[in-house]
Protein backbone atom coordinates (compact mmCIF):
# COMPACT_ATOMS: atom_id res chain seq x y z
CA UNK A 1 0.00 0.00 0.00
CA UNK A 2 1.42 3.57 -0.88
CA UNK A 3 1.76 5.77 1.66
CA UNK A 4 0.95 9.41 1.48
CA UNK A 5 3.70 11.67 3.23
CA UNK A 6 2.98 14.14 5.46
CA UNK A 7 5.27 16.95 6.85
CA UNK A 8 4.41 19.06 9.97
CA UNK A 9 5.88 22.22 11.13
CA UNK A 10 5.47 24.75 13.22
CA UNK A 11 5.33 28.67 12.99
CA UNK A 12 5.68 30.78 16.04
CA UNK A 13 2.92 32.76 16.89
CA UNK A 14 3.49 35.62 19.83
CA UNK A 15 0.54 36.34 22.31
CA UNK A 16 -0.45 39.41 24.31
CA UNK A 17 2.43 38.11 27.38
CA UNK A 18 5.11 37.58 25.16
CA UNK A 19 5.08 34.09 25.46
CA UNK A 20 5.38 32.29 21.66
CA UNK A 21 3.79 29.56 20.84
CA UNK A 22 4.21 26.67 18.21
CA UNK A 23 1.71 26.36 15.42
CA UNK A 24 2.05 23.16 13.46
CA UNK A 25 1.86 23.47 9.69
CA UNK A 26 0.53 19.89 7.48
CA UNK A 27 2.62 19.83 4.03
CA UNK A 28 2.30 16.18 2.28
CA UNK A 29 5.63 15.29 0.83
CA UNK A 30 7.01 12.27 -0.57
CA UNK A 31 9.03 9.07 1.18
CA UNK A 32 8.08 9.05 4.95
CA UNK A 33 5.97 11.38 6.70
CA UNK A 34 7.74 14.03 9.13
CA UNK A 35 7.05 15.84 11.90
CA UNK A 36 8.76 19.43 11.98
CA UNK A 37 9.22 21.71 14.82
CA UNK A 38 10.93 25.33 14.98
CA UNK A 39 13.27 25.79 17.64
CA UNK A 40 11.06 28.34 19.28
CA UNK A 41 11.21 30.12 22.40
CA UNK A 42 8.82 29.19 25.21
CA UNK A 43 9.52 31.09 28.46
CA UNK A 44 13.15 31.61 27.56
CA UNK A 45 14.00 27.77 26.93
CA UNK A 46 15.09 26.79 23.76
CA UNK A 47 12.96 23.92 21.79
CA UNK A 48 15.30 21.25 20.27
CA UNK A 49 14.64 20.34 16.60
CA UNK A 50 13.49 16.69 16.72
CA UNK A 51 11.63 14.63 13.89
CA UNK A 52 8.86 11.71 14.19
CA UNK A 53 8.65 9.50 11.87
CA UNK A 54 5.13 7.51 11.62
CA UNK A 55 4.89 4.22 9.21
CA UNK A 56 1.35 4.30 8.91
CA UNK A 57 -0.35 5.32 6.22
CA UNK A 58 -2.17 7.97 8.46
CA UNK A 59 -0.99 10.03 11.75
CA UNK A 60 -4.25 8.27 13.35
CA UNK A 61 -3.62 5.97 16.51
CA UNK A 62 -3.99 2.73 15.76
CA UNK A 63 -7.44 0.94 17.90
CA UNK A 64 -6.98 -0.92 20.80
CA UNK A 65 -9.14 -4.44 20.88
CA UNK A 66 -10.55 -5.59 23.99
CA UNK A 67 -11.05 -9.26 24.02
CA UNK A 68 -14.09 -10.57 24.44
CA UNK A 69 -15.17 -12.37 27.63
CA UNK A 70 -16.72 -15.58 27.80
CA UNK A 71 -20.67 -16.38 27.76
CA UNK A 72 -21.70 -17.78 30.92
CA UNK A 73 -24.25 -17.84 33.44
CA UNK A 74 -23.71 -17.92 37.77
CA UNK A 75 -24.55 -20.88 39.59
CA UNK A 76 -26.03 -21.29 43.18
CA UNK A 77 -22.55 -21.36 44.97
CA UNK A 78 -21.61 -18.15 43.34
CA UNK A 79 -19.72 -19.38 40.35
CA UNK A 80 -20.26 -19.24 36.71
CA UNK A 81 -21.05 -21.67 34.03
CA UNK A 82 -19.62 -21.27 30.88
CA UNK A 83 -21.31 -21.93 27.99
CA UNK A 84 -19.92 -24.67 25.49
CA UNK A 85 -21.35 -23.72 22.33
CA UNK A 86 -20.10 -20.46 22.14
CA UNK A 87 -16.79 -20.99 22.55
CA UNK A 88 -14.32 -19.57 20.23
CA UNK A 89 -12.95 -21.76 17.57
CA UNK A 90 -9.65 -20.07 17.55
CA UNK A 91 -6.93 -21.17 19.75
CA UNK A 92 -5.95 -17.05 20.37
CA UNK A 93 -9.68 -15.69 20.53
CA UNK A 94 -10.11 -18.38 22.73
CA UNK A 95 -7.01 -18.02 25.31
CA UNK A 96 -7.59 -14.20 25.18
CA UNK A 97 -11.17 -14.47 26.28
CA UNK A 98 -10.60 -17.01 28.88
CA UNK A 99 -8.03 -14.78 30.18
CA UNK A 100 -10.19 -11.38 30.54
CA UNK A 101 -13.07 -13.48 31.86
CA UNK A 102 -11.04 -15.01 34.22
CA UNK A 103 -9.76 -11.46 35.59
CA UNK A 104 -13.09 -10.42 35.24
CA UNK A 105 -15.03 -12.91 37.27
CA UNK A 106 -12.07 -12.49 40.19
CA UNK A 107 -12.87 -8.98 40.33
CA UNK A 108 -16.23 -9.22 40.69
CA UNK A 109 -15.72 -12.22 43.29
CA UNK A 110 -16.71 -14.88 41.75
CA UNK A 111 -15.52 -18.53 43.11
CA UNK A 112 -15.38 -21.63 40.80
CA UNK A 113 -15.49 -21.96 37.27
CA UNK A 114 -17.03 -24.82 35.23
CA UNK A 115 -15.52 -25.48 31.50
CA UNK A 116 -17.47 -27.91 29.41
CA UNK A 117 -15.43 -28.76 26.05
CA UNK A 118 -17.42 -30.82 23.59
CA UNK A 119 -15.42 -33.62 21.48
CA UNK A 120 -15.28 -31.10 18.31
CA UNK A 121 -13.58 -28.61 20.23
CA UNK A 122 -10.70 -31.04 21.50
CA UNK A 123 -8.11 -28.69 20.21
CA UNK A 124 -9.19 -25.98 23.03
CA UNK A 125 -8.54 -28.42 26.01
CA UNK A 126 -4.79 -27.95 26.48
CA UNK A 127 -4.80 -24.22 26.11
CA UNK A 128 -7.36 -24.30 29.19
CA UNK A 129 -5.02 -26.56 31.21
CA UNK A 130 -2.34 -23.62 30.24
CA UNK A 131 -4.41 -21.41 31.98
CA UNK A 132 -5.15 -22.93 34.90
CA UNK A 133 -7.93 -25.11 34.54
CA UNK A 134 -8.15 -29.02 36.23
CA UNK A 135 -9.51 -31.95 34.56
CA UNK A 136 -12.95 -32.89 36.97
CA UNK A 137 -14.88 -35.52 34.38
CA UNK A 138 -15.75 -37.05 31.33
CA UNK A 139 -18.15 -38.66 29.92
CA UNK A 140 -18.89 -39.53 25.50
CA UNK A 141 -18.88 -36.52 23.97
CA UNK A 142 -17.27 -33.77 26.30
CA UNK A 143 -14.87 -33.46 29.14
CA UNK A 144 -15.47 -31.07 31.85
CA UNK A 145 -12.57 -28.46 33.52
CA UNK A 146 -13.25 -26.35 36.46
CA UNK A 147 -11.04 -23.28 38.00
CA UNK A 148 -11.17 -22.00 41.45
CA UNK A 149 -10.38 -18.12 41.42
CA UNK A 150 -10.34 -17.73 45.29
CA UNK A 151 -6.83 -18.34 46.83
CA UNK A 152 -7.87 -20.55 49.58
CA UNK A 153 -8.69 -24.17 49.60
CA UNK A 154 -11.06 -25.17 46.41
CA UNK A 155 -14.78 -26.11 47.52
CA UNK A 156 -15.71 -27.68 43.88
CA UNK A 157 -17.15 -31.11 44.84
CA UNK A 158 -15.16 -34.16 43.47
CA UNK A 159 -15.90 -35.77 40.51
CA UNK A 160 -18.79 -38.60 40.57
CA UNK A 161 -17.06 -41.21 43.02
CA UNK A 162 -19.77 -44.52 42.77
CA UNK A 163 -21.14 -46.52 39.70
CA UNK A 164 -24.07 -47.92 40.72
CA UNK A 165 -25.27 -51.45 40.22
CA UNK A 166 -28.59 -53.87 40.40
CA UNK A 167 -28.59 -57.68 41.57
CA UNK A 168 -32.15 -59.32 40.52
CA UNK A 169 -33.65 -62.13 42.74
CA UNK A 170 -36.58 -63.51 40.56
CA UNK A 171 -38.55 -66.37 42.05
CA UNK A 172 -41.47 -68.37 40.85
CA UNK A 173 -44.06 -70.26 42.74
CA UNK A 174 -42.11 -73.11 42.29
CA UNK A 175 -38.83 -71.64 44.24
CA UNK A 176 -37.18 -71.69 41.16
CA UNK A 177 -34.98 -69.07 41.34
CA UNK A 178 -33.79 -66.96 37.46
CA UNK A 179 -30.27 -67.96 37.14
CA UNK A 180 -27.37 -66.94 34.72
CA UNK A 181 -24.23 -67.76 33.93
CA UNK A 182 -21.90 -64.92 32.62
CA UNK A 183 -19.30 -64.81 29.64
CA UNK A 184 -16.69 -62.55 31.03
CA UNK A 185 -13.73 -63.86 32.88
CA UNK A 186 -14.46 -63.21 36.65
CA UNK A 187 -13.53 -64.64 39.88
CA UNK A 188 -17.16 -66.29 39.70
CA UNK A 189 -17.14 -67.37 36.12
CA UNK A 190 -19.09 -70.76 35.72
CA UNK A 191 -20.77 -70.10 38.55
CA UNK A 192 -25.02 -70.07 38.56
CA UNK A 193 -25.90 -66.10 39.73
CA UNK A 194 -28.72 -63.78 40.13
CA UNK A 195 -28.93 -61.20 36.84
CA UNK A 196 -26.88 -58.41 37.61
CA UNK A 197 -25.96 -55.20 35.91
CA UNK A 198 -25.46 -50.94 35.55
CA UNK A 199 -28.29 -48.65 35.64
CA UNK A 200 -28.22 -45.79 32.92
CA UNK A 201 -28.25 -42.22 33.63
CA UNK A 202 -31.66 -41.22 35.31
CA UNK A 203 -33.08 -44.78 35.66
CA UNK A 204 -34.52 -45.22 38.62
CA UNK A 205 -32.83 -48.42 40.75
CA UNK A 206 -36.31 -50.91 40.52
CA UNK A 207 -36.17 -49.77 36.64
CA UNK A 208 -32.71 -51.17 36.39
CA UNK A 209 -33.37 -53.91 37.64
CA UNK A 210 -36.18 -55.19 35.16
CA UNK A 211 -33.96 -53.66 32.85
CA UNK A 212 -31.68 -55.70 32.87
CA UNK A 213 -33.06 -59.10 33.82
CA UNK A 214 -35.17 -58.66 30.80
CA UNK A 215 -32.08 -57.98 28.37
CA UNK A 216 -29.99 -60.59 30.17
CA UNK A 217 -32.85 -63.72 30.64
CA UNK A 218 -35.84 -62.10 28.13
CA UNK A 219 -37.85 -62.85 31.46
CA UNK A 220 -40.47 -59.75 32.02
CA UNK A 221 -41.13 -58.47 36.00
CA UNK A 222 -42.33 -56.51 38.03
CA UNK A 223 -40.49 -54.52 41.33
CA UNK A 224 -41.78 -56.12 44.63
CA UNK A 225 -39.16 -54.59 47.08
CA UNK A 226 -35.43 -53.73 47.83
CA UNK A 227 -34.21 -56.15 49.95
CA UNK A 228 -30.23 -55.06 50.62
CA UNK A 229 -27.38 -53.38 49.37
CA UNK A 230 -23.57 -53.67 49.41
CA UNK A 231 -21.01 -50.63 49.73
CA UNK A 232 -17.45 -51.31 48.56
CA UNK A 233 -14.48 -49.53 47.65
CA UNK A 234 -11.49 -49.22 44.90
CA UNK A 235 -13.95 -51.36 42.08
CA UNK A 236 -13.56 -50.13 38.71
CA UNK A 237 -11.12 -47.57 37.77
CA UNK A 238 -10.59 -47.07 41.59
CA UNK A 239 -14.64 -45.94 42.14
CA UNK A 240 -16.49 -46.77 45.07
CA UNK A 241 -19.60 -49.24 43.94
CA UNK A 242 -23.25 -49.33 45.13
CA UNK A 243 -24.97 -52.88 44.27
CA UNK A 244 -28.59 -52.48 45.37
CA UNK A 245 -30.51 -56.10 45.58
CA UNK A 246 -34.18 -55.89 44.04
CA UNK A 247 -36.43 -58.41 44.38
CA UNK A 248 -39.14 -59.17 41.50
CA UNK A 249 -42.21 -61.46 40.32
CA UNK A 250 -41.54 -62.82 37.37
CA UNK A 251 -44.39 -62.25 34.86
CA UNK A 252 -43.11 -64.45 32.00
CA UNK A 253 -41.12 -67.40 32.21
CA UNK A 254 -39.60 -68.19 28.94
CA UNK A 255 -35.68 -67.68 29.13
CA UNK A 256 -33.92 -66.24 25.76
CA UNK A 257 -30.49 -64.81 26.45
CA UNK A 258 -28.65 -62.46 25.30
CA UNK A 259 -25.68 -64.21 23.82
CA UNK A 260 -23.13 -61.33 23.76
CA UNK A 261 -23.09 -61.27 27.45
CA UNK A 262 -24.70 -64.00 28.83
CA UNK A 263 -23.48 -68.16 28.61
CA UNK A 264 -26.48 -69.70 29.52
CA UNK A 265 -29.70 -68.83 31.72
CA UNK A 266 -32.18 -71.31 33.48
CA UNK A 267 -34.85 -71.66 36.58
CA UNK A 268 -32.97 -73.23 39.12
CA UNK A 269 -34.08 -74.76 42.40
CA UNK A 270 -33.64 -72.78 45.16
CA UNK A 271 -31.98 -75.23 46.94
CA UNK A 272 -29.62 -76.26 44.14
CA UNK A 273 -28.74 -72.54 43.70
CA UNK A 274 -27.99 -72.22 47.75
CA UNK A 275 -25.70 -75.15 47.48
CA UNK A 276 -23.16 -74.35 45.17
CA UNK A 277 -20.06 -73.94 46.71
CA UNK A 278 -19.06 -70.46 45.92
CA UNK A 279 -22.27 -69.38 48.14
CA UNK A 280 -21.02 -71.66 50.88
CA UNK A 281 -17.74 -70.00 50.84
CA UNK A 282 -18.85 -66.23 50.24
CA UNK A 283 -19.84 -64.55 53.05
CA UNK A 284 -21.10 -61.99 51.67
CA UNK A 285 -22.69 -63.45 48.49
CA UNK A 286 -24.53 -66.11 50.64
CA UNK A 287 -25.92 -63.26 53.78
CA UNK A 288 -27.70 -61.40 50.26
CA UNK A 289 -29.25 -65.02 49.70
CA UNK A 290 -30.07 -65.37 53.28
CA UNK A 291 -31.78 -62.00 53.04
CA UNK A 292 -33.85 -62.70 49.91
CA UNK A 293 -35.41 -65.97 51.03
CA UNK A 294 -36.48 -64.61 54.45
CA UNK A 295 -38.29 -61.30 51.88
CA UNK A 296 -39.81 -63.94 49.47
CA UNK A 297 -40.87 -66.09 52.88
CA UNK A 298 -42.55 -62.56 54.34
CA UNK A 299 -40.05 -62.47 57.61
CA UNK A 300 -37.89 -59.75 56.03
CA UNK A 301 -40.03 -56.89 55.11
CA UNK A 302 -37.52 -54.96 52.47
CA UNK A 303 -37.94 -51.36 51.35
CA UNK A 304 -40.46 -50.46 49.08
CA UNK A 305 -40.31 -47.71 46.47
CA UNK A 306 -42.52 -44.39 47.37
CA UNK A 307 -42.45 -41.59 44.86
CA UNK A 308 -42.62 -37.98 46.68
CA UNK A 309 -42.03 -34.31 45.83
CA UNK A 310 -38.90 -32.43 46.84
CA UNK A 311 -38.97 -28.61 47.06
CA UNK A 312 -35.43 -28.78 46.65
CA UNK A 313 -36.00 -29.52 42.78
CA UNK A 314 -39.69 -29.62 42.74
CA UNK A 315 -39.12 -33.26 40.89
CA UNK A 316 -40.48 -36.64 41.78
CA UNK A 317 -38.07 -38.66 43.47
CA UNK A 318 -38.23 -42.31 44.73
CA UNK A 319 -37.65 -43.18 48.58
CA UNK A 320 -37.23 -46.29 49.88
CA UNK A 321 -38.44 -47.48 52.95
CA UNK A 322 -40.15 -50.02 54.85
CA UNK A 323 -44.13 -49.02 55.27
CA UNK A 324 -44.55 -47.89 58.41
Amino acid sequence: MATTMVSISLTKIALSNGVCQMKPILTKTSGTAKLKYSCLPILGAGFKKTAIHVLSPNISSPSVVTPELLDAWNDEYGGVVINPESLPMSANAFASAVQASLSNWKMKGKKGVWLKILQEQADLVPIAIQEGFNYHHAEPGYVMLTYWIPNEPCMLPDSPSHQIGIGAFVINERREVLVVKEKCPCSCSGVWKLPTGYINKSEDIFSGAIREVKEETGIETTFLKMVAFRHAHKVAFEQSDLLFVCMLKPLSYEIIIDDKEIQAAKWMPLAEFIEQPYYQEDHLSNKVIDICIAAHEDSYSGFIGHQLNSKIDGKLSYLYYDDM
